[in-house]
C-alpha cells in the first residue's frame, strides 16, 4: 500500500505591468521531497495577457515561463541550477521577484503521484 507524501506549489503568475499588479495564473510549480521531485507545467491565456497589456511582449513571457519549466527538468537546460537538486531548484524559483512572471505563495498537499498533481493543478487553477 503506498502512502500519501506532503508536496510543496506555487502558481506562476504573469504581471505584464508591476506598477498596476493585475496578474493572472500562467502555470504551476509542483515539489515532492520525498520522491525527489520538481516540475512546473504553464499555459499562457493570450488573450488576457493583451487584455491587460496590449503591447505586451508575448514572446518573451513565452520564454519565462519555458525557462522556469527548464529549470525544474534540470540537465543542460537549467544553466546554472543544472547541478542543484529538487528540492534546491523549487525554492530558488519560489523566491520573490519583480518581474512579468512571478511566482505566488506556497500551498501544500497530498498525493500519492506528484507529476499528476502538476496536471491536476493546471487544470484546476490555470486553464
Amino acid at each position: 500500500m503506498s502512502t500519501r507524501e506532503v508536496f510543496e506549489y506555487a502558481l506562476l503568475r504573469v504581471v505584464p505591468r508591476v506598477e498596476r499588479g493585475e496578474c493572472f495564473n500562467a502555470g504551476v510549480l509542483v515539489y515532492s521531497r520525498a520522491h525527489s521531485f520538481v516540475a512546473a507545467r504553464t499555459h499562457l491565456d493570450e488573450g488576457k495577457l493583451r487584455a491587460l497589456d496590449p503591447a505586451a511582449d508575448i514572446v518573451g513571457v513565452r520564454a519565462a515561463l519555458r525557462a522556469v519549466e527548464n529549470v525544474c527538468g534540470g540537465g543542460d537546460a537549467a544553466g546554472q541550477a543544472a547541478g542543484d537538486d529538487a528540492g534546491r531548484r523549487f525554492r530558488w524559483l519560489i523566491a520573490p521577484r519583480s518581474t512579468v512572471v512571478q511566482p505566488g505563495p506556497v500551498h501544500t498537499g497530498l498525493t500519492l503521484d506528484p507529476e499528476a498533481e502538476v496536471e491536476r493543478l493546471l487544470d484546476l487553477l490555470v486553464r
